[in-house]
């Protein structure tokens, strides 16, 4: 496995709110990706997400809860949860989307 600069990975992206997957661990996908202070609509996944702010803030709405996580901090996201981000999110996120089995 190599070294990853995740803050380098996260900024030579050329949209936020666009992962990139980095790698798998056993059959998770680890993806990493660039806050902007933007919404995104709520969306729904068949996979459990873990949610890692690495700096910044992520400002959620999970099933109709509000949700904020800041650097350093992880959030699960149980499959098949409703969620949505809110304006003011910004930073570098990781994503470990783990498959239900």
């Amino acid at each position: 496995m190599s070294l990853v600069n995740l803050f380098d990975a996260a900024a030579g992206l050329p949209d936020a709110w666009n992962s990139h997957l980095l790698g798998q661990v056993g059959t998770a996908d680890v993806k990493v990706l660039r806050m902007d202070d933007l919404p995104v609509g709520e969306e729904a996944h068949g996979t459990a997400e873990a949610l890692v702010v690495l700096d910044g803030r992520l400002e959620l709405v999970v099933d109709g809860v509000s949700v904020a996580v800041g650097p350093g901090e992880l959030y699960w996201v149980a499959a098949g949860a409703r969620h949505a981000v809110r304006p003011g999110s910004s930073g570098t996120l990781v994503i470990v989307e783990v498959p239900e089995g």
